[in-house]
């Protein structure tokens, strides 16, 4: 998870995933090129932001990992937790793009 999702969105997660986010790794600050990176290293699969910016920042064609942009009015957890299901429901089905957004 992204620095700037709320922290105890993790719990909106089902069972079974293991979620760690950028503060849990001592990645703070890292710029988006470097920490992907670094979650390539650690064998990270999934990337949850709200950086609607980060497709254009990066060659998303050679992204180590799957983003997931949650779009929405807020950064709330009351307003992200509603995306959750829609992130759980692609990675059941299987991953194909590197970005996908959820709104």
């Amino acid at each position: 998870m992204d620095e700037s999702l709320p922290r105890k969105i993790r719990y909106d997660f089902a069972p079974g995933h293991e979620i760690w986010s950028v503060r849990d790794k001592g990645w703070l600050g890292k710029k988006n090129g470097e920490l992907l990176r670094l979650m390539k290293q650690e064998g990270f699969e999934v990337f949850v932001t709200v950086d609607r910016n980060l497709p254009y920042q990066q060659n998303i064609q050679k992204l180590p990992v799957s983003i997931f942009v949650l779009c929405a009015y807020n950064n709330r957890r009351e307003t992200l937790k509603k995306l959750i299901p829609k992130i759980l429901e692609r990675i059941a089905q299987g991953i194909t793009e590197n970005v996908t957004e959820i709104y």
